[in-house]
């Protein structure tokens, strides 16, 4: 099997610790990094020995080649659209990190500059491969918890930020930079439904540093779908309890990214109908007395192997792989990627900031 040739724009946290850690694995039995993109000298020098490939400072010094077979481009959020589109008009297929673009409207024009040009560009939403997501996926989908009514998913914890990443000026944020992640897997969720409404939206600045949000609330529906709600919040000190709550008619999923736990009543037919009663209830004694009832639930709970940052890296590079390499259809599409945006970009529309930093 060839390995797909890769070159990679940026060394930070994601060009580096997420896609580079992948290709400097033992699990990379798929890419071969062959160029590194890095303004910074110091970090060029680094990218060259970890990797054993040449380096430039310039994205555009890659034009020519041919000898890349995919760019990662993790550049700054604010970068991403303009050199993606450069990118794709030079013939590259393109891997985007998140956000795929600014607005709705900017995601579309890459992808139809993506046509034009019969190369690919893709976002690496790779929650969407998460062990944990997709075992939730699974319990859905078996009926155990019955008709799911309402989905919650809480990306959130207590911290401060003072970067790049806290100013509206570099597409920076909580929902812009977190946010892709929950939001997602509710589309997805969602059967990514055409017809998703954010039906609420509060956006507000609390701890960082910056003019961008760091408090972030998100209520989506789709017709006939379950509710689905979004937390995207650093200022909740009591965020570890879960990241994925599914409330159906005959139990609820806890999941966070580590272990979970399901209460679900396996046969509702075991208890009789309880037809409605208009006067009050008494005790024998004919003292009132509350309606309730004792119902017995099947208890299950399990450990999650894997995490967004291993298991899940590994199976969006074999998508891609499939995809580039191989010509096959993508299972994450970038339309699904450009609705991620439009959620994010209607909330906030729905809720402007004030900016203080240029």
């Amino acid at each position: 099997m060839n390995k797909m040739r890769v070159a990679i724009i940026g060394q930070g946290r994601s060009g580096r610790d997420i896609h580079g850690a992948f290709f400097r694995s033992v699990d990379n039995d798929l890419c071969e990094v062959v160029c590194v993109v890095e303004v910074d000298e110091a970090r060029r020098a680094r990218a060259a020995e970890e990797y054993g490939c040449d380096t430039v400072a310039d994205y555009k010094e890659l034009f020519g080649r041919n000898d890349i077979d995919v760019v990662v481009n993790a550049s700054y959020s604010h970068m991403h659209y303009a050199i993606s589109k450069d990118l794709l008009e030079h013939g590259f297929h393109v891997l985007c990190e998140k956000p795929f673009g600014r607005t709705y409207d900017e995601c579309m024009d890459l992808i139809r500059t993506a046509k034009k040009h019969n190369v690919t560009v893709t976002v690496f939403h790779q929650s969407l491969y998460n062990p944990a997501f997709l075992h939730v996926k699974e319990v859905m989908k078996s009926g155990k918890l019955g008709r799911v009514l309402q989905i919650n998913l809480k990306y959130s914890g207590f911290a401060r930020r003072w970067d790049w990443q806290t100013l509206q000026a570099c597409c920076a944020g909580g929902i812009y930079n977190t946010g892709p992640h929950p939001i997602g897997q509710a589309l997805d969720l969602l059967d990514w439904d055409v017809e998703t409404k954010v039906v609420f939206s509060s956006l507000d600045t609390v701890l960082t540093s910056g003019d961008s949000d760091d408090y972030g609330k998100i209520i989506l529906s789709a017709p006939e779908k379950p509710v689905v709600d979004i937390e995207v919040i650093s200022a909740d000190a009591f965020a570890g309890d879960y990241t994925f709550k599914i409330y159906g008619s005959k139990g609820t999923l806890l999941s966070t990214n580590s272990s979970y736990k399901i209460k679900y009543i396996e046969d509702f037919s075991v208890y009789p109908e309880r037809p409605v009663i208009r006067g009050f209830l008494a005790k024998p004694d004919g003292t009132p007395m509350y309606c309730s009832e004792k119902l017995s639930f099947t208890e299950e709970e399990g450990k999650i192997e894997g995490t967004s940052f291993d298991v899940a890296v590994k199976d969006f590079y074999r998508m891609l792989y499939g995809t580039v390499m191989e010509g096959k259809a993508p299972e994450i599409t970038p339309e699904h990627a450009a609705m991620v945006i439009g959620v994010i970009d209607t909330c906030h529309v729905q809720n402007p900031l004030p900016v203080r930093f240029d």
